[in-house]
């Protein structure tokens, strides 16, 4: 995946079908907001994105229905490496201590604790 970056209209159309899990041409178009691009625009998209080996399609026909090789945490984890690698020197504390730093209110904070509180309760329960 790591060689399989997606541009901007790319990761706008894996949203749509992340979203949806399967689906036809006419199902992506219409969960884009007003104005819509052209049929022709995102079904070019598409094409681009089989090629690229990120998503699949059955053919009913003339008709293909759509669905994502990759999930979108994979994706995600694929972007997030190389930020992490460039800007926090390879560290996920760095990357971690960033977002601490920020202007957080108390909420987000024991969110974002509460979740590697429980993360640490699992690894430890692996451990055992």
């Amino acid at each position: 995946m790591e060689n399989k970056q997606l541009t901007r209209a790319e990761e706008q159309v894996m949203q749509y079908l992340w979203e949806i899990e399967r689906g036809f041409l006419k199902d992506i178009v219409e969960k884009f907001p007003e104005p819509r691009p052209a049929y022709t625009t995102v079904s070019t998209v598409i094409r681009v994105l089989v090629k690229k080996e990120v998503i699949g399609f059955t053919a009913y026909g003339k008709t293909n229905e759509y669905y994502p090789l990759i999930s979108k945490s994979t994706y995600f984890k694929s972007r997030l490496k190389p930020i992490i690698n460039n800007y926090f020197s390879g560290s996920t504390s760095n990357f971690a201590s960033y977002f601490a730093e920020q202007k957080l209110n108390l909420t987000e904070l024991e969110e974002i604790k509460q979740l590697v509180d429980e993360k640490i309760k699992k690894l430890k329960t692996k451990k055992k």
